[in-house]
């Protein structure tokens, strides 16, 4: 069984004025996105800042929002690391703090072989005894897992079950699935791309690790939903509705617009944590024209 199929949000980390993360915050969202239909939440992701998350931090997190969740809706926790024993320890704790699932990013700036990769995820999915969704995206660690090495370990690893494909590729996706269906594998296959959640859908994706859905819940869940509900026009209009958010969303490097965004709503979602800056004032512009032309604003 899949860990989710529809829209999953890639949570933001709400932050106080002085930096610290701001838990009553944190509940509040979560709050939000249960309401809102959201099918699943991912905490601790390259959106909820989790290179910046000390480790207790980042347990705190997922713990709290575990707890506030309380198996109303899965919690798939990030918990990559480019060290693989700093992976282990930080998946065990996830596991302990109530997550449903874990999302695991390929080990960045080392740059393993495809070797490298099968062993890192073995030895992940070796201590614990929850599913784990790799996350496949490039351009942010300098390695690529191909789709041999995607249905490789679905396929020889009971609790490897899919990825988060955030390639950009449609190619690459259609690789994947390809040669899942012809091996007779299942991989859950998320979009990590808002742009492309139905094209995903359409070659057999299971939903999506969505950004926009921080802002836009209901209306990225309806859009999985029409797409299930073979209501293909709804879907596509839908993805297509908002494609200039979703290109402000991603004018700067995530999440720098979507907190933005965020807190030009009103939900008060506070600061980045250095390196990352506030919007520079021309993406700024950008991205609120690209609100006011949806309503959000």
């Amino acid at each position: 069984m899949s860990v989710f199929t529809g829209a999953g949000v890639a949570l933001v980390t709400p932050m106080n004025q002085d930096g610290s993360v701001n838990y009553e915050k944190l509940a509040e969202l979560v709050e939000f996105h249960i309401k809102n239909s959201t099918d699943a939440i991912i905490i601790c992701g390259t959106t909820g800042e989790a290179s910046t998350l000390s480790d207790e931090e980042h347990i705190e997190c997922i713990r709290y929002c575990c707890e506030v969740a309380d198996k109303r809706i899965p919690v798939v926790a990030g918990t990559g690391s480019n060290c693989t024993q700093s992976a282990i320890d930080l998946s065990v704790k996830a596991v302990e703090a109530g997550a449903d699932a874990l999302l695991v990013v390929t080990p960045y700036y080392n740059k393993c072989t495809q070797n490298g990769l099968k062993a890192h995820y073995k030895a992940i999915a070796e201590a614990v005894n929850v599913p784990i969704i790799m996350y496949n995206i490039p351009g942010r660690t300098g390695v690529k897992i191909m789709p041999e090495t995607v249905v490789s370990l679905c396929e020889e690893v009971s609790n490897i079950v899919g990825v988060k494909d955030a390639t950009g590729d449609l190619s690459e996706v259609a690789d994947v699935l390809g040669l899942a269906k012809k091996r007779g594998v299942q991989v859950d296959l998320y979009s990590g791309n808002d742009d492309q959640i139905v094209p995903i859908l359409s070659l057999g994706g299971k939903g999506v690790i969505s950004v926009l859905s921080n802002i836009l819940p209901q209306e990225t869940h309806d859009m999985t939903q029409a797409y299930f509900d073979k209501d293909t026009e709804k879907a596509a209009d839908l993805q297509l509705k908002y494609c200039d958010l979703i290109r402000g969303l991603f004018c700067e490097v995530n999440p720098i617009p979507v907190k933005k965004a965020m807190n030009l709503m009103g939900m008060n979602v506070g600061s980045l944590r250095a390196p990352l800056t506030e919007m520079e004032d021309v993406n700024a512009a950008k991205l609120e024209k690209a609100m006011k032309d949806v309503k959000l604003i």
